[in-house]
């Protein structure tokens, strides 16, 4: 019976003798000393006996290191310092950084959208690009990712309009504002991974104030009788069913998203609709709902990457009341609006429904049963203070 071979454990280092170590240590000195001679001596050999020496042939190349961008950055995480820990070594007395767990999403960090209202008195007073991007950064500071910019009300936009030139002579509101202020809050706004939508206050309503007024009463562009939906102001109604209005509209929204065509989405709110008790009591409801069903569709046809957006009454209210039966005329997302605080808990019914809920920063005492309700899946703040930087920062107290 033959004996086996016993095998030595391990690499057997310690069983070569001291001499041949020194040996083989001296010859790979010379060998890298030699890189140069070696080099030379290859290129008097045959092309397939050359001599390489791949560590030494090797040119380091530059990795190229990821930038994050906006699409690929989760947008809360944007304001967040890197989820770093530090632990000190007791042995030895360094400090490493350690990554920290990742913590779960706040409910606020978890809805969709978290947006605020600057109305078209916002973009006034000259302000410069420095103004607007510092703006811009100090919302996203206070946990907003959606600014809801007015860029129209009372009838004329808040940015020069070849369309504005052309039907009633001049290419803008009488407000003083930087050409490109638009294009400066936009850019800053997806640098930050924020959305601006563009915010058509007041609709297709104007009152005596307006630039247009005279000239829309001259060509009967009003329809008979005086809008009394919010007391201390009247408000008189821009007839749709007229061609002329209805042109001008989708032309200015059609020219708008072509205009800007980074804009994330445009929003109309509840003053796209008829008070019921004008006089007459004609029903609008057929006749609107085809007005806005064209320009939607002239709109998308421009610009198919914006979303069309309404801030309204609840479907009921809005078609018995406003002749607005938002319902069928294939807008993008609806947010229920629901200033009115004695009707909030039906007005919240309806949120949870639909894209989102739209409070005023006088409600902020409904703010954290909001915040932690899964349904409401978007929260809008309009600003009634007049002072939306403060409304911004009370509201992040609140969440």
């Amino acid at each position: 019976m033959s004996r086996q071979k016993k095998e030595p454990n391990g690499c057997g280092c310690l069983n070569i003798p001291l001499s041949v170590i020194i040996a083989v240590l001296g010859g790979g000195y010379w060998w890298f000393s030699q890189k140069d001679s070696l080099d030379i001596i290859s290129k008097f050999l045959p092309k397939n006996e050359q001599i390489t020496i791949p560590i030494l042939n090797q040119t380091p190349i530059a990795s190229p290191i990821p930038i994050p961008t906006a699409a690929s950055t989760p947008t809360d995480s944007l304001s967040k310092p890197p989820n770093l820990a530090t632990k000190k070594n007791e042995a030895t007395g360094t400090t490493i950084q350690q990554q920290k767990p990742q913590l779960a999403p706040t409910p606020w960090e978890k809805k969709v959208i978290k947006g605020i209202y600057l109305t078209r008195y916002q973009a006034t007073n000259n302000a410069d690009e420095q103004t607007i991007r510092e703006r811009v950064r100090y919302y996203h500071s206070q946990g907003i990712n959606t600014i809801i910019q007015g860029v129209w009300g009372n009838g004329c936009t808040m940015y020069k309009s070849d369309v504005m030139q052309q039907t009633l002579g001049y290419n803008s509101c009488l407000n003083q504002f930087q050409e490109q202020w638009l294009n400066w809050l936009v850019d800053e706004a997806h640098k930050q991974g924020m959305q601006v939508h563009a915010y058509f206050e007041k609709g297709i309503k104007i009152d005596q104030n307006s630039p247009i007024f005279d000239l829309a009463v001259a060509k009967k562009w009003i329809v008979p009788g005086v809008d009394k939906t919010y007391s201390g102001i009247d408000h008189y109604v821009l007839d749709v069913e007229n061609p002329e209005i209805a042109t001008f509209f989708k032309d200015v929204l059609v020219e708008f998203v072509k205009k800007y065509p980074n804009i994330d989405a445009v929003q109309w709110d509840d003053y796209l609709g008829y008070y019921a008790e004008l006089p007459g009591k004609v029903d609008r409801t057929a006749n609107l709902t085809k007005f806005v069903q064209q320009m939607t569709s002239s709109m998308k046809k421009a610009n198919g990457s914006v979303s069309f957006d309404i801030c309204h009454h609840n479907p009921y209210w809005a078609k018995k009341y406003f002749a607005a039966d938002w319902e069928n005329w294939g807008v993008d997302r609806v947010f229920i609006q629901a200033y009115n605080d004695s009707n909030f808990g039906e007005e919240l019914n309806y949120a949870q429904k639909y894209a989102g809920i739209a409070i005023t920063d006088s409600q902020f005492s409904r703010l954290k049963g909001l915040v932690n309700n899964p349904n409401i899946k978007s929260i809008l703040v309009f600003p009634f203070s007049g002072n939306p930087e403060k409304t911004a920062s009370s509201l992040k107290q609140f969440i």
